[in-house]
Protein backbone atom coordinates (compact mmCIF):
# COMPACT_ATOMS: atom_id res chain seq x y z
CA UNK A 1 0.00 0.00 0.00
CA UNK A 2 3.03 2.30 0.35
CA UNK A 3 3.14 3.06 -3.37
CA UNK A 4 -0.49 4.18 -3.32
CA UNK A 5 0.07 6.47 -0.33
CA UNK A 6 3.20 7.90 -1.89
CA UNK A 7 1.50 8.57 -5.23
CA UNK A 8 -1.97 9.30 -3.89
CA UNK A 9 -2.27 12.97 -4.93
CA UNK A 10 -0.71 12.36 -8.33
CA UNK A 11 -2.91 9.34 -9.05
CA UNK A 12 -6.04 11.13 -7.85
CA UNK A 13 -5.24 14.11 -10.09
CA UNK A 14 -4.90 11.87 -13.17
CA UNK A 15 -8.13 10.07 -12.26
CA UNK A 16 -10.07 13.34 -11.90
CA UNK A 17 -8.65 14.65 -15.16
CA UNK A 18 -9.79 11.48 -16.94
CA UNK A 19 -13.31 11.74 -15.44
CA UNK A 20 -13.58 15.34 -16.65
CA UNK A 21 -12.79 14.17 -20.18
CA UNK A 22 -15.63 11.63 -19.91
CA UNK A 23 -18.31 14.01 -18.67
CA UNK A 24 -20.46 14.33 -21.76
CA UNK A 25 -24.01 15.69 -21.99
CA UNK A 26 -23.59 17.65 -18.74
CA UNK A 27 -23.99 14.44 -16.74
CA UNK A 28 -21.29 14.73 -14.07
CA UNK A 29 -19.83 11.82 -12.14
CA UNK A 30 -20.97 11.92 -8.52
CA UNK A 31 -18.80 11.55 -5.40
CA UNK A 32 -15.61 11.22 -7.48
CA UNK A 33 -13.11 11.11 -4.62
CA UNK A 34 -15.34 8.87 -2.46
CA UNK A 35 -15.67 6.34 -5.32
CA UNK A 36 -11.92 6.53 -5.94
CA UNK A 37 -11.14 5.67 -2.31
CA UNK A 38 -13.88 3.12 -1.70
CA UNK A 39 -13.86 1.18 -4.98
CA UNK A 40 -11.05 1.90 -7.42
CA UNK A 41 -8.15 1.85 -4.95
CA UNK A 42 -9.15 -1.46 -3.24
CA UNK A 43 -9.77 -3.15 -6.62
CA UNK A 44 -6.40 -1.95 -7.93
CA UNK A 45 -4.73 -3.17 -4.74
CA UNK A 46 -6.33 -6.62 -5.19
CA UNK A 47 -5.13 -6.76 -8.82
CA UNK A 48 -1.59 -5.65 -7.93
CA UNK A 49 -1.35 -8.24 -5.14
CA UNK A 50 -2.51 -10.92 -7.59
CA UNK A 51 0.34 -9.93 -9.94
CA UNK A 52 3.12 -9.53 -7.35
CA UNK A 53 2.48 -13.01 -5.92
CA UNK A 54 4.07 -14.69 -8.94
CA UNK A 55 5.00 -11.76 -11.20
CA UNK A 56 3.30 -13.34 -14.20
CA UNK A 57 0.84 -11.66 -16.57
CA UNK A 58 -2.60 -11.56 -15.00
CA UNK A 59 -5.81 -11.37 -17.02
CA UNK A 60 -8.59 -9.51 -15.24
CA UNK A 61 -12.08 -10.05 -16.64
CA UNK A 62 -14.44 -7.08 -16.28
CA UNK A 63 -18.01 -7.98 -17.10
CA UNK A 64 -21.48 -6.48 -16.83
CA UNK A 65 -24.52 -5.53 -18.86
CA UNK A 66 -24.51 -2.91 -21.59
CA UNK A 67 -24.16 0.63 -20.29
CA UNK A 68 -22.67 -0.31 -16.88
CA UNK A 69 -19.48 1.69 -17.53
CA UNK A 70 -17.01 -1.11 -18.31
CA UNK A 71 -14.83 1.04 -20.61
CA UNK A 72 -14.67 3.93 -18.13
CA UNK A 73 -13.84 1.63 -15.20
CA UNK A 74 -11.19 -0.22 -17.25
CA UNK A 75 -9.45 3.08 -17.99
CA UNK A 76 -9.62 4.19 -14.34
CA UNK A 77 -8.03 0.91 -13.20
CA UNK A 78 -5.33 1.27 -15.84
CA UNK A 79 -4.47 4.79 -14.57
CA UNK A 80 -4.11 3.54 -10.97
CA UNK A 81 -2.22 0.35 -11.85
CA UNK A 82 0.27 2.22 -14.02
CA UNK A 83 0.70 5.31 -11.87
CA UNK A 84 0.66 3.76 -8.40
CA UNK A 85 2.03 0.28 -8.99
CA UNK A 86 4.09 0.82 -12.18
CA UNK A 87 2.32 -2.13 -13.82
CA UNK A 88 2.19 -2.20 -17.62
CA UNK A 89 -1.52 -2.51 -18.35
CA UNK A 90 -3.30 -3.33 -21.59
CA UNK A 91 -7.07 -3.05 -22.11
CA UNK A 92 -9.06 -4.76 -24.80
CA UNK A 93 -12.68 -5.68 -25.31
CA UNK A 94 -14.33 -8.90 -26.41
CA UNK A 95 -16.23 -6.57 -28.78
CA UNK A 96 -13.04 -6.06 -30.79
CA UNK A 97 -13.12 -9.74 -31.70
CA UNK A 98 -16.48 -9.63 -33.46
CA UNK A 99 -16.50 -11.50 -36.74
CA UNK A 100 -16.44 -9.30 -39.82
CA UNK A 101 -19.73 -8.21 -41.36
CA UNK A 102 -19.10 -10.58 -44.26
CA UNK A 103 -18.51 -13.53 -41.90
CA UNK A 104 -21.70 -12.76 -39.99
CA UNK A 105 -23.66 -12.48 -43.24
CA UNK A 106 -22.49 -15.98 -44.14
CA UNK A 107 -23.39 -17.26 -40.67
CA UNK A 108 -26.86 -15.65 -40.89
CA UNK A 109 -27.53 -17.60 -44.11
CA UNK A 110 -26.10 -20.90 -42.90
CA UNK A 111 -27.32 -21.00 -39.26
CA UNK A 112 -29.85 -18.30 -38.30
CA UNK A 113 -30.64 -14.80 -39.60
CA UNK A 114 -30.18 -13.52 -36.02
CA UNK A 115 -26.41 -14.04 -36.25
CA UNK A 116 -26.14 -11.04 -38.56
CA UNK A 117 -26.47 -8.88 -35.43
CA UNK A 118 -23.22 -8.77 -33.44
CA UNK A 119 -23.26 -9.35 -29.71
CA UNK A 120 -23.96 -12.88 -28.59
CA UNK A 121 -21.48 -15.76 -28.33
CA UNK A 122 -21.02 -17.14 -31.82
CA UNK A 123 -20.52 -13.69 -33.34
CA UNK A 124 -16.90 -13.44 -32.12
CA UNK A 125 -13.79 -14.83 -33.78
CA UNK A 126 -12.99 -17.28 -30.96
CA UNK A 127 -9.98 -18.74 -32.76
CA UNK A 128 -8.32 -15.33 -32.89
CA UNK A 129 -9.33 -14.53 -29.30
CA UNK A 130 -7.96 -17.83 -27.98
CA UNK A 131 -4.66 -17.18 -29.75
CA UNK A 132 -4.55 -13.67 -28.24
CA UNK A 133 -4.95 -15.14 -24.73
CA UNK A 134 -2.15 -17.62 -25.37
CA UNK A 135 0.12 -14.85 -26.69
CA UNK A 136 -0.48 -12.78 -23.55
CA UNK A 137 0.26 -15.65 -21.19
CA UNK A 138 3.19 -17.09 -23.12
CA UNK A 139 6.52 -16.86 -21.28
CA UNK A 140 8.43 -16.30 -24.52
CA UNK A 141 6.53 -13.18 -25.57
CA UNK A 142 6.42 -12.01 -29.18
CA UNK A 143 4.80 -8.71 -30.16
CA UNK A 144 1.40 -9.05 -31.81
CA UNK A 145 -1.73 -7.08 -32.71
CA UNK A 146 -5.23 -7.06 -31.22
CA UNK A 147 -8.06 -6.30 -33.68
CA UNK A 148 -10.23 -3.19 -33.48
CA UNK A 149 -13.94 -3.18 -34.28
CA UNK A 150 -15.82 -0.03 -35.33
CA UNK A 151 -19.46 -0.24 -34.23
CA UNK A 152 -20.44 2.71 -36.42
CA UNK A 153 -19.63 0.69 -39.56
CA UNK A 154 -20.45 -2.65 -37.87
CA UNK A 155 -17.17 -4.10 -39.10
CA UNK A 156 -13.56 -4.74 -38.19
CA UNK A 157 -11.03 -2.01 -38.92
CA UNK A 158 -8.07 -2.51 -41.26
CA UNK A 159 -5.01 -4.19 -39.66
CA UNK A 160 -3.07 -0.92 -39.72
CA UNK A 161 -5.45 0.41 -37.02
CA UNK A 162 -5.21 -2.58 -34.69
CA UNK A 163 -3.77 -2.30 -31.16
CA UNK A 164 -0.05 -3.13 -31.12
CA UNK A 165 1.14 -5.06 -28.06
CA UNK A 166 4.90 -4.55 -28.22
CA UNK A 167 5.86 -5.57 -24.67
CA UNK A 168 4.57 -8.30 -22.41
CA UNK A 169 1.99 -6.60 -20.14
CA UNK A 170 1.84 -7.19 -16.39
CA UNK A 171 -1.93 -6.75 -16.32
CA UNK A 172 -4.54 -7.29 -19.02
CA UNK A 173 -8.04 -5.91 -18.51
CA UNK A 174 -10.34 -8.00 -20.70
CA UNK A 175 -13.72 -6.33 -20.69
CA UNK A 176 -17.06 -7.10 -22.30
CA UNK A 177 -20.71 -7.71 -21.62
CA UNK A 178 -20.54 -11.54 -21.77
CA UNK A 179 -17.01 -12.08 -20.40
CA UNK A 180 -16.97 -14.99 -17.95
CA UNK A 181 -20.58 -16.08 -18.56
CA UNK A 182 -21.36 -19.82 -18.43
CA UNK A 183 -23.73 -21.84 -20.61
CA UNK A 184 -27.36 -22.25 -19.56
CA UNK A 185 -29.05 -25.55 -18.80
CA UNK A 186 -30.87 -27.00 -21.83
CA UNK A 187 -34.24 -26.79 -20.07
CA UNK A 188 -33.77 -23.00 -19.68
CA UNK A 189 -33.69 -22.58 -23.46
CA UNK A 190 -37.20 -23.91 -24.07
CA UNK A 191 -39.31 -20.79 -23.53
CA UNK A 192 -38.70 -17.56 -25.48
CA UNK A 193 -37.60 -14.68 -23.26
CA UNK A 194 -38.86 -11.81 -25.46
CA UNK A 195 -40.58 -10.91 -28.77
CA UNK A 196 -37.38 -11.43 -30.74
CA UNK A 197 -37.01 -15.06 -29.67
CA UNK A 198 -40.74 -15.72 -29.95
CA UNK A 199 -41.04 -14.53 -33.56
CA UNK A 200 -37.54 -14.96 -35.01
CA UNK A 201 -36.16 -18.01 -33.19
CA UNK A 202 -39.22 -20.26 -33.33
CA UNK A 203 -37.15 -23.45 -33.72
CA UNK A 204 -34.66 -22.34 -31.00
CA UNK A 205 -31.75 -22.66 -33.47
CA UNK A 206 -30.18 -19.33 -32.50
CA UNK A 207 -30.31 -19.71 -28.71
CA UNK A 208 -29.14 -23.34 -28.88
CA UNK A 209 -26.16 -22.36 -31.04
CA UNK A 210 -25.24 -19.51 -28.64
CA UNK A 211 -25.36 -21.96 -25.73
CA UNK A 212 -23.28 -24.54 -27.63
CA UNK A 213 -20.60 -21.90 -28.30
CA UNK A 214 -20.48 -21.04 -24.59
CA UNK A 215 -19.95 -24.70 -23.66
CA UNK A 216 -17.17 -25.04 -26.20
CA UNK A 217 -14.79 -22.23 -27.29
CA UNK A 218 -15.85 -19.51 -24.86
CA UNK A 219 -15.29 -21.81 -21.90
CA UNK A 220 -11.68 -22.35 -23.07
CA UNK A 221 -11.16 -18.58 -23.44
CA UNK A 222 -12.63 -17.67 -20.06
CA UNK A 223 -10.33 -20.19 -18.33
CA UNK A 224 -7.48 -17.73 -18.98
CA UNK A 225 -9.12 -15.18 -16.64
CA UNK A 226 -7.33 -14.94 -13.27
CA UNK A 227 -9.86 -12.68 -11.54
CA UNK A 228 -13.38 -11.77 -12.64
CA UNK A 229 -15.05 -8.47 -11.70
CA UNK A 230 -18.82 -8.26 -12.17
CA UNK A 231 -20.68 -4.94 -12.46
CA UNK A 232 -24.17 -5.82 -11.26
CA UNK A 233 -27.16 -3.72 -12.32
CA UNK A 234 -30.09 -3.31 -9.85
CA UNK A 235 -32.43 -5.01 -12.38
CA UNK A 236 -32.65 -5.72 -16.09
CA UNK A 237 -34.91 -2.72 -16.82
CA UNK A 238 -31.93 -0.35 -16.36
CA UNK A 239 -30.01 -2.00 -19.22
CA UNK A 240 -32.22 -0.40 -21.89
CA UNK A 241 -32.25 2.96 -20.11
CA UNK A 242 -28.45 3.11 -19.74
CA UNK A 243 -27.83 1.72 -23.23
CA UNK A 244 -29.90 4.62 -24.61
CA UNK A 245 -27.81 7.06 -22.57
CA UNK A 246 -24.65 5.44 -23.97
CA UNK A 247 -25.93 5.97 -27.51
CA UNK A 248 -26.79 9.62 -26.79
CA UNK A 249 -23.17 10.13 -25.73
CA UNK A 250 -21.99 8.39 -28.91
CA UNK A 251 -24.06 10.80 -31.00
CA UNK A 252 -22.09 13.67 -29.47
CA UNK A 253 -18.62 12.10 -29.45
CA UNK A 254 -18.79 10.18 -32.76
CA UNK A 255 -19.49 13.14 -35.01
CA UNK A 256 -20.65 12.08 -38.45
CA UNK A 257 -20.67 8.39 -37.54
CA UNK A 258 -23.76 6.22 -37.71
CA UNK A 259 -25.60 5.70 -34.41
CA UNK A 260 -28.81 3.90 -33.42
CA UNK A 261 -32.27 5.34 -32.80
CA UNK A 262 -34.07 4.54 -29.52
CA UNK A 263 -36.30 2.03 -31.37
CA UNK A 264 -33.24 0.28 -32.83
CA UNK A 265 -31.64 0.10 -29.36
CA UNK A 266 -34.83 -1.41 -27.93
CA UNK A 267 -34.65 -4.16 -30.56
CA UNK A 268 -30.86 -4.53 -30.18
CA UNK A 269 -30.88 -5.20 -26.41
CA UNK A 270 -33.32 -8.09 -26.94
CA UNK A 271 -30.39 -10.04 -28.40
CA UNK A 272 -28.57 -9.56 -25.07
CA UNK A 273 -31.52 -10.10 -22.71
CA UNK A 274 -31.30 -13.87 -22.19
CA UNK A 275 -27.63 -13.95 -21.17
CA UNK A 276 -27.79 -10.68 -19.22
CA UNK A 277 -30.52 -12.13 -16.99
CA UNK A 278 -28.55 -15.40 -16.69
CA UNK A 279 -25.49 -13.39 -15.57
CA UNK A 280 -27.53 -11.58 -12.92
CA UNK A 281 -28.50 -14.98 -11.49
CA UNK A 282 -25.11 -16.69 -11.64
CA UNK A 283 -22.21 -14.23 -11.45
CA UNK A 284 -23.02 -12.88 -8.00
CA UNK A 285 -21.36 -16.00 -6.53
CA UNK A 286 -19.01 -16.92 -9.36
CA UNK A 287 -17.19 -13.57 -9.79
CA UNK A 288 -14.20 -12.77 -7.53
CA UNK A 289 -15.40 -9.20 -7.07
CA UNK A 290 -19.00 -7.97 -7.35
CA UNK A 291 -19.72 -4.25 -7.62
CA UNK A 292 -23.37 -3.36 -7.15
CA UNK A 293 -24.55 -0.36 -9.17
CA UNK A 294 -27.54 1.62 -7.89
CA UNK A 295 -30.47 2.98 -9.92
CA UNK A 296 -28.69 6.34 -10.26
CA UNK A 297 -25.80 4.60 -12.06
CA UNK A 298 -23.40 4.98 -9.09
CA UNK A 299 -21.21 2.30 -7.53
CA UNK A 300 -23.17 1.32 -4.43
CA UNK A 301 -21.28 -1.52 -2.71
CA UNK A 302 -18.41 -3.94 -3.26
CA UNK A 303 -17.99 -7.58 -2.31
CA UNK A 304 -14.81 -9.66 -2.62
CA UNK A 305 -15.71 -13.37 -2.88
Amino acid sequence: MEDILYNYQKVKKKYLKFLSSQEVMSEPFRDKVGQFNKYYLPISKMISEEYFRKKKTKIIGLTGAQGTGKSTISNILKIILQEAYKLKTVIFSIDDFYKTLQERKRMSKKVSSLFLTRGVPGTHDTKMLLQCMKNLKNNSFKKFKIPKFDKSIDDRLAKGKWLKVKQKPNIVIFEGWCVGVSAQKDKDLKSPINKLEKHKDIKKIWRKKVNFELKKDYKKIFKFIDKLIFLKVPSYKYVLKWRMLQEQKLRITSKGKKTMTDKQIENFVMYYERLTKHMLKTLNKKANTVINIDDKHRLKSIKFN
